[in-house]
């Protein structure tokens, strides 16, 4: 009986993964590619395999891991016999700096201390290196103990990468995994300046002035513009999703994950597979979510009813994504309107960003930026090239969409999180208004909640039927819908606890048109009063009762009163 492979949704060492036989979609074809320049970027969304592709180029090059080279036995890399050339040649020092992600400068710089501690500590042997000065090892030694200031670990990698070349007589490789992790942390915390400052005195030093560099592989979400943190780095090489080369490293293709649905026998969730998790187009390559692929194929062996749902919700950036979201202007609002009905949006992507650029005070402050940062994250994607009338190709412009399922349902919830909100602070004026019978006031802030919800051009009746069900269920009342009463049944009645208090009846109209909004809505006041639906609250003993009738059009009201 031939054992199935195990699936691992969080395991990101290489080594774990191919020891305890899980299931691997081999990458190691990246291997060749980050040879074809002195440093190279890949920049691509959270969860698309970054940190377990940097953890097999550790054990492909390390020096450090030559009794591990059977890791790469049968996969791709061993058909391309220049490369294996390299295999565990190279003295590398590896980092990640996901977690560089507290909320002072100072602490920053003490955690990334640590990093650089554990780094010393792993190369132990350059302590008792002939090649090195006494100077050299006074400075190791601080950097093992964190006892270095802040103007020592800016020059951290350029000089631990020297010692290591001087040692081992061999330039080094050096990787950087989630590099603009603390520049993320840095926006959000108000220490931005600092940050860049810090971070581009490191890359500097280690990557455009290091004569003991080999080769500098990088990842991260985001390309942060070179005269940020890379001044001057003209040894540099950025594989972007709109890089024509390097799209299949990242993330799953169609034909990986038509294999790995075949192996586990479950070729029948192709169609939602791809509802949900494909869409992505890094390149020219189609490509799937792997973080959420591989949760579902693992939820789908436990249970094959199992439903898709969105595995990546939960992912760091989304709160970035909420705040520029809640306060985009009116006419951002009215672009993620058409993105979430399934249209596309034709924009400017601006290839490398600044999170300076990000920042906004006010709604005023905003900028068509955040949609290059939704690209680049992965809340959107690009479905075409834009071309002007001439049929010439138009300079980083494109239509964007929404990739999936999964991802529409980030935006929806995101959305009615917020809307939800927004509605529990307008309600009970909105029901006050009425019940003070200042109608006019109650149509303006109405019409003001149309304006900053999103629909789903459900521009029927029914839609606002059921939109105003939910907006006015406030506490202290019951509303009911479409019950008989009088002559007819009614469309909506809200009905105080107390007998004693006034209840209100609202018939509510869809117009074709804001020509006839204000006659629709007299009618559907009229039909209150001509179907006598006042009746059924006045025998259960309701003695106040107010009447409306409101018609819609689009995100227009009009409101007239019994």
């Amino acid at each position: 009986m031939i054992k199935v492979k195990q699936i691992s949704t969080g395991i990101e060492d290489f080594k774990t993964v191919i020891d305890n036989d899980y299931y691997y979609v081999d990458k190691t074809q990246l291997i060749a590619d980050v040879f074809s320049n002195a440093v190279m970027l890949y920049t691509r969304p959270r969860r698309f395999g970054k940190t377990l592709n940097m953890s097999m180029l550790y054990y492909f090059f390390s020096n450090k891991e030559k009794d591990n080279d059977y890791l790469f036995e049968s996969l791709k890399i061993t058909e391309n016999k220049e490369m294996m050339k390299h295999q565990n040649q190279y003295p590398v020092i590896y980092i990640t700096l996901k977690d560089l992600s507290r909320e002072t400068m100072s602490l920053q710089i003490y955690k990334f201390a640590a990093i650089i501690s554990v780094i010393v500590e792993n190369y132990r042997e350059l302590f008792d290196s002939s090649q090195l000065s006494d100077a050299q090892k006074n400075l190791l030694l601080q950097y093992r103990e964190k006892k270095s200031n802040e103007s020592d670990l800016r020059d951290s990698l350029y000089n631990i990468s020297m010692y290591l070349s001087l040692h081992y007589r061999k330039k080094v490789i050096l990787l950087i995994d989630e590099y603009d992790v603390p520049l993320q942390s840095a926006f959000i915390h108000d220490y931005y300046d600092e940050m860049i400052m810090f971070m581009k005195n490191i890359f500097s030093s280690a990557l455009k002035t290091n004569n003991a560099l080999e080769r500098g592989v990088l990842t991260g979400c985001l390309q942060i513009a070179k005269e940020s943190i890379f001044t001057g780095l003209n040894n540099f090489t950025v594989r972007s999703i709109t890089s024509q080369y390097g799209g299949e490293y990242f993330g799953f293709t169609q034909n990986e994950i038509n294999e790995t649905l075949n192996y586990y026998n479950l070729n029948d969730k192709k169609e939602e597979m791809k509802e949900w998790y494909d869409g992505y187009l890094f390149g020219e390559k189609e490509i799937y979510n792997p973080w959420s692929s591989m949760n579902y194929i693992l939820e789908l062996l436990g249970n094959i009813e199992y439903p898709a749902i969105s595995f990546w919700a939960n992912t760091s950036g989304n709160d970035i994504v909420r705040q520029y979201i809640e306060n985009s202007t009116q006419t951002m609002k009215k672009e993620f309107e058409l993105l979430i009905n399934g249209k596309s949006i034709i924009k400017k992507i601006v290839p490398e960003l600044t999170y300076r650029e990000m920042r906004f005070e006010t709604k005023e402050d905003m900028n068509d930026d955040i949609y290059s940062f939704l690209l680049y994250t992965g809340y959107l994607k690009i479905q075409d090239k834009v071309y002007d009338e001439n049929g010439k190709q138009i300079t980083d412009t494109y239509k964007l969409v929404i990739p999936n399922k999964e991802i529409k349902t980030i935006y929806d919830n995101i959305f009615m999180k917020w809307f939800d909100e927004y509605q529990r602070v307008k309600r009970n004026t909105f029901i006050g208004k009425l019940l003070d019978e200042k109608e006019k006031e109650a149509q303006k802030l109405m019409n003001d909640v149309l304006k900053n919800s999103i629909s789903y051009y459900d521009n029927y009746e029914s839609f606002y039927h059921g939109f105003m069900i939910g907006f006015l269920k406030a506490d202290g009342y019951e509303v009911k819908s479409n019950r008989e009463s009088g002559e007819g049944r009614f469309d909506i009645m809200v009905i105080p606890y107390e007998i004693d208090e006034t209840a209100i009846i609202i018939e509510c109209k869809h117009s074709k048109n804001k020509a006839v909004l204000k006659k629709e809505s007299e009618d559907a006041a009229k039909q209150i009063i001509g179907m006598n639906y006042q009746q059924g609250l006045k025998d259960e003993g309701y003695d106040n009762v107010i009447g409306f009738g409101i018609s819609f059009f689009k995100k227009q009201c009009y409101i007239t009163k019994i």
